[in-house]
């Protein structure tokens, strides 16, 4: 059996080498998007808001067999919302590299197949995870710096600009991550995208709460008419008063959260902490039968209450 794993992992990595030695240059992927660009703004105008809109992988061997996995649409959003410039294929194959590698070292130390599983898709989800917590970290981050953006397009209107030269003026002005996405945002108006169609594509990108509050604000004026800079002048007001309330739950609810934490940590700190000590000590958990349905059944419960305590602790504002 780690023969075989032995085997599959060479020739993984094998593959691997051979598909990044083979891969075009960066000069040859800027004149593929480039000759990309040119055949969209020659077609259709239905069909030129779906070439912007839509997030596709790379081209490459690699990227075409990553294309029919049926999650392949949504880790692509995830890793344009973490703000990293991955191609999707790349990613599955470090995934799966490492889900294969530590699934056989695992096997080595452990008689039981399903922990040997588990320490395996542990590791090729770690990935995702990675990503997940960097998309959190950057929403956040866009939160609290989106009243700025908006006090700065209210002071750009109150000026004289336009919006267009306002939206250019947020970013070249704000920190990132807003920086870089208003910049986007500013490049598709320049390419002649609807303003409804931009900021869609910006929600997409970014899909928090505060924001969908702008772009309504913004699109609402557009239809009805109206005082802009009034409007983002109440906008911001908004947006700063629920950054208000979610610090005060975050101090109200960080009992829980540090409870969660510590009883979800505890259990594999207690038990790393005893192996060492004693290797033995916890060796028949793994070879009695009754111990190995005992293992299920505490980790099942442990999810549960991870799962209860998020669920209680998880307001939304």
């Amino acid at each position: 059996m780690s023969l075989i794993l032995l085997f599959l992992l060479l020739l993984i990595l094998l593959f691997g080498v051979l598909v990044y030695f083979l891969k075009p240059t960066s000069m040859e992927k800027a004149v593929e998007d480039q000759l990309a660009s040119l055949e969209g703004t020659e077609s259709a105008p239905s069909k030129i808001s779906n070439i912007l809109k839509q997030e596709t992988v790379r081209s490459g061997a690699i990227e075409d067999l990553a294309r029919w996995l049926p999650w392949s649409d949504g880790a692509t959003r995830l890793i344009k919302q973490a703000g990293r410039n991955w191609s999707f294929g790349s990613f599955s194959l470090i995934s799966l590299i490492a889900g294969v590698v530590t699934y056989w070292i695992a096997s080595l130390f452990s008689p039981i197949a399903a922990i040997s599983v588990a320490f395996g898709v542990g590791a090729a989800v770690a990935p995702y995870v990675y990503l997940y917590i960097i998309r959190e970290i950057r929403f956040r981050q866009f939160g609290n710096l989106l009243p700025e953006a908006v006090d700065l397009m209210s002071r750009g209107l109150r000026a004289g600009h336009s919006i267009s030269a306002v939206l250019e003026m947020v970013g070249n002005e704000i920190a990132e991550p807003i920086g870089s996405e208003f910049r986007a945002l500013q490049g598709e108006q320049s390419l002649g995208l609807p303003m409804r169609d931009s900021l869609k594509n910006l929600v997409e990108r970014v899909p928090i709460n505060d924001l969908r509050f702008l772009a309504t604000a913004i699109l609402l004026q557009k239809e009805s008419g109206g005082n802009l800079a009034q409007i983002l002048d109440k906008t911001s007001s908004v947006l700063r008063e629920r950054a208000r309330l979610r610090g005060q739950l975050a101090i109200y609810t960080a009992q829980g959260r540090i409870t969660g934490y510590i009883l979800g940590a505890a259990p594999f700190i207690m038990f790393g902490i005893i192996s060492l000590i004693n290797h033995d000590y916890e060796k028949s958990l793994f070879t009695d039968p009754f111990g190995i349905k005992m293992l299920y059944f505490g980790l099942g419960m442990m999810v549960i209450g991870i799962l209860a305590i998020r669920k209680i602790i998880d307001i939304e504002v």
